[in-house]
């Protein structure tokens, strides 16, 4: 069995890799300081799994304690996760977004070089395209300069790998992320916002659950169907399972060159409205929402152009916008 080191394993897309990665036979180190994330989630990957992960509080600020790490382990490869990922917390506290995405991910890859590990998986994001030219999004599509400081993270993050690749033979894979939502079908993991949501679907939740009074739409007046900013949004499993795609690429040198980008999306956008009719729909519940107006940095319109990671990762999504809403709503239930 490889063992496959997850940083932020306890977390939305983390745990739902951590689940993927060991039904698929892979044993997992994670590493999670609980930042944004709760320590029971490891129960809940276990009752899904039947398999207890190796767990590790560590806080990759901590240089020190990642030199331990990588002293007293021996792993294959390396997922990724752990990053503050709010844009309008990254506007107000930019200093803690580039020590907590830049400097981590430093420490880890000089790690790998220490002790020669060449296998990193990047969670990226679309956000690196900003308002692209053209749609849907390719992966050639020119880099925007950044709406935020977490954006602006994500694509420096690109380059110091992209750098790493080539001067310390890592072979690396940034997935740029579109929208993720849903959750586990057995609603054991989901996503679990601490405080206001900053993303759209576990707002939406909140309010059909009575936890937040209303649901704020920013903006009717894009040029758009139906003037709403327009997502990509994708099942967290099928993003999970891209993950597995593409660390199996790696392990089996199978990567074209030492540092792949590849989007991962459904190739379908939809509105903001759409996306609430969708919710009402699978719910039968009503929702409480308000036009208001536009949010600063928000975007039109994103969504994939997934071709790219169908031929040369063998992935595409199979879950649909109504099931990953459905799985969002039903574990919000649960909580």
């Amino acid at each position: 069995m490889k063992k496959i080191l997850v940083t932020g394993g306890l977390g939305f897309i983390g745990s739902h890799t951590v689940v993927e990665l060991q039904q698929a036979g892979y044993e997992v180190v994670i590493i999670d300081n609980l930042y944004n994330s709760k320590i029971e989630v490891l129960e809940s990957i276990i009752a899904i799994t039947g398999v207890k992960p190796s767990y590790s509080n560590i806080d990759l600020r901590n240089k020190i304690a990642v030199e331990d790490f990588f002293k007293n382990n021996t792993i294959e490869g390396v997922i990724h996760f752990a990053a503050s990922k709010a844009v309008g917390e990254s506007v107000k506290h930019p200093l803690l977004y580039y020590e907590n995405n830049i400097s981590t991910l430093v420490y880890l890859l000089k790690e790998m070089k220490k002790h020669k590990l060449s296998n990193f998986i990047f969670s990226s994001s679309c956000t690196v395209y900003g308002q692209a030219d053209e749609l849907p999004i390719t992966e050639n599509a020119p880099t925007k300069p950044a709406e935020s400081p977490y954006g602006n993270t994500k694509q420096i993050g690109e380059e110091i790998i992209k750098e790493s690749c080539k001067a310390n033979g890592l072979k690396a894979i940034a997935l740029r992320y579109f929208n993720p939502i849903g959750a586990h079908e057995t609603a054991l993991i989901g996503e679990l916002p601490l405080g206001v949501p900053q993303n759209l679907i576990p707002f939406v939740t909140q309010t059909a659950a009575g936890i937040r009074e209303e649901l704020s739409v920013f903006g009717d007046d894009y040029p758009t169907k139906d003037g709403t900013a327009v997502r990509d949004y994708i099942h967290v499993v099928d993003l999970a399972k891209a993950h597995i795609a593409a660390l199996e690429r790696l392990l089996k040198n199978n990567n074209k060159k030492d540092f792949e980008v590849f989007n991962v999306g459904t190739g379908t956008g939809s509105s903001v409205l759409e996306v609430i009719q969708a919710f009402e729909k699978v719910s039968k519940t009503k929702l409480n929402y308000k036009i208001v107006g536009r949010r600063a940095g928000d975007i039109t319109s994103a969504y994939a152009d997934t071709t790219l990671a169908k031929v040369e990762l063998g992935w595409e999504t199979e879950k649909t916008l109504d099931e990953a809403l459905l799985a969002a709503w039903q574990w919000q239930l649960k909580q």
